[in-house]
């Protein structure tokens, strides 16, 4: 494996905390869209848990981003506390942007 080194390291490394920003900035567009953070918060419990909490749980369950979905979509109570979960349907979220949301979620 080839190493990089000198500018050839740094322009990688720019390029990769770019996308990571956009990552980020994206997701938490798509949060405020669709209402996320009216209940939740990156770091901290709110009404639910922090997307942090929710990364921690899931870490290494097989089929957690699946489980997320139908999370969201179906609503729920009793997981993380009495404040239940609403559905979250499509016009709230699209399939594409709710799994987008779901993958940065389960990478923090």
């Amino acid at each position: 494996m080839k190493r990089l080194s000198g500018s050839s390291g740094a322009v990688f490394l720019f390029v990769a905390m770019s996308v990571f920003a956009s990552t980020l900035e994206a997701s938490e567009q798509l949060m405020e869209k669709s209402g996320c953070i009216a209940c939740h918060r990156v770091d901290q419990k709110l009404l639910g848990p922090g997307f942090k909490q929710v990364a921690a749980q899931y870490k290494d369950t097989e089929g957690a981003a699946e489980y997320l979905f139908q999370k969201v979509r179906e609503g729920g109570e009793g997981v993380w506390g009495d404040i239940p979960m609403q559905p979250n349907g499509p016009n709230k979220i699209s399939d594409e942007n709710l799994n987008i949301v779901i993958a940065w979620i389960l990478s923090l």
